[in-house]
């Protein structure tokens, strides 16, 4: 869950609420306000809490239960008695407040959820009484002898805990996709794709209870209907969360999704933000990190005019954001199908990135600009780029990108530097073999450049990969001028294998004189 990377104290304030009236107030609370039908009813109503905030509140609770769950068996291991004996009764008390939570605004829930809510609430109770057992006795043969059994109790109350979160999860997004469905009303199914989203975000294992239930299907007929064209951004971008399990790609797959988002792309009617969704779809279906993307041969089929479409999202983008998702969406294709880089040169989309790169407005961060020098690098192996390279001063932006550097000093963002360097030297690399572009590059005082970032680890980033390219495009432009380097430069640098070279740079200590 994305919960763990929060600031531990955020996170301790979060979960405050949740902790500090466990013991104390479970009996009170597993006590009914009112037996009367009607005005448990009027309390569910008038709750200030939405669904999306009663899924929430859910979640962390079970996250605390797991993490609960997860310190016992290290304490059992450890045969800490008295901590395994505390954390049982805590456990029992989140385990009933969660199902009383949940049970007080959940309409329905079924019979199977029932007969599991009451399996868990009895083997907890047996789990404390057991322990609580162990904890009078000091006998360490009968404690031994007794360990196996409290390990058997904790792995039934785990397995019961799992059962009983992936029912509850499977139920809401059921009811949630009936929503979508069947509602004809715009603000039930807005609150409904919200809540999907919501869930969609809690990782991988949301998205594919989603995907099994049918989520892809239902929200690709909301993005088939004009009725409901004010949520296909909303749609989308949800959309493009399942999108990242292999279970959402099949479905996605057996609905024509592909076609369907083609037909948003060229539809210049949709706003600018349907459009940018869209492309993070794309983005989203095309990722080379991915392994599962084979089967999507509808997209070969519909590949030209989504690539024109995202060109065309490029050239007009009003925001970096827009331009970010279409751009991403374009890298991504180009690792999907070579074929792509060839439709991108008849589309001149070379000059259009290039032109794109001195607006800062619109590549405004390293993140926009990873995805145009990729785009650059994957088309460099077309003998036809070396032209449009020099045409559009491709040659001095990616001498520029050599030295990008992050203002923050976030670690993506960091990475994200890393892999601007690393591919425009790459792409300097590929883009030399033709000798108008290295006599360019040669002209503009490439080689003192990646020479400096050879030499200098901080320059570089300290990443091994950046030197790894810098060193082989040094190579292929010292072989166009060898009398651009000085001896020392080409001893070290050129003449060794790379391997030798590559060693020699990282044990080099930079020098501050």
């Amino acid at each position: 869950m994305h919960l763990i990377q929060v600031d531990s104290v955020q996170r301790w304030m979060e979960d405050l609420k949740l902790m500090t009236d466990c013991e104390c107030m479970c009996i009170l609370q597993s006590k009914p306000i009112s037996i009367e039908k009607d005005e448990q009813n009027e309390l569910i109503l008038s709750s200030q809490y939405s669904t999306c905030d009663n899924l929430q509140l859910l979640l962390k609770r079970a996250w605390i239960i797991s993490t609960e769950l997860t310190r016992i068996a290290q304490k059992l291991e450890k045969n800490r008695w008295q901590r395994v004996h505390s954390m049982t009764v805590r456990v029992n008390c989140h385990v009933r407040s969660m199902i009383n939570e949940y049970n007080s605004f959940t309409r329905s829930s079924s019979e199977e959820m029932h007969q599991l809510e009451k399996l868990l609430i009895d083997k907890c109770s047996e789990f404390t009484a057991f322990t609580e057992r162990c904890l009078q006795t000091e006998d360490e043969e009968i404690l031994k002898s007794m360990k196996s059994c409290v390990n058997e109790t904790l792995t039934t109350v785990a397995q019961y805990f799992g059962q009983l979160i992936e029912l509850v999860l499977t139920h809401e997004a059921q009811s949630l996709l009936r929503q979508v469905e069947l509602s004809g009303s715009l603000f039930v199914t807005e609150s409904a794709i919200r809540g999907l989203f919501s869930l969609a975000q809690e990782g991988a294992h949301l998205c594919r209870i989603i995907a099994k239930e049918g989520g892809v299907m239902a929200l690709f007929k909301i993005c088939r209907q004009d009725c409901f064209r004010c949520l296909y951004p909303q749609t989308l971008r949800t959309l493009a969360s399942i999108c990242c399990v292999e279970e959402g790609m099949h479905q996605l797959e057996k609905v024509d999704g592909i076609l369907c988002l083609a037909d948003i792309l060229t539809d210049n009617s949709h706003s600018e933000a349907t459009h940018a969704e869209a492309a993070a779809v794309i983005a989203q279906i095309t990722s080379p990190h991915l392994t599962f993307t084979q089967h999507l041969s509808s997209f070969l089929e519909n590949m030209e005019e989504i690539v024109t479409a995202l060109v065309k999202l490029c050239q007009e983008a009003s925001s970096g954001e827009v331009f970010l998702l279409a751009s991403a969406a374009l890298a991504n294709i180009t690792f999907f199908d070579t074929m792509a880089c060839e439709i991108l040169l008849q589309l001149n989309a070379m000059k259009i990135l290039l032109a794109a790169c001195s607006d800062k407005r619109i590549v405004d961060t390293p993140y926009s600009r990873d995805q145009v020098v990729t785009i650059l690098a994957n088309m460099s192996v077309l003998d036809q780029c070396a032209s449009e390279i020099i045409q559009g001063n491709g040659v001095q932006l990616l001498m520029e990108m050599l030295f990008e550097k992050s203002s923050s000093g976030n670690p993506a963002e960091v990475a994200a530097c890393e892999r601007v360097q690393q591919k425009s030297a790459v792409t300097l690399a590929r883009l030399s073999r033709d000798p108008e572009v290295a006599d360019t590059a040669i002209k503009l005082s490439c080689i003192p450049l990646l020479i400096k970032l050879c030499r200098s680890p901080t320059e570089r980033n300290n990443s091994d990969s950046v030197l790894v390219a810098c060193l082989a495009a040094l190579r292929r432009l010292a072989v166009m001028s060898p009398g651009g380097l000085e001896d020392s430069d080409f001893q070290q640098l050129v003449k060794p294998r790379l391997v030798d070279s590559f060693l020699l740079c990282t044990n080099m200590e930079e020098s501050f004189v």
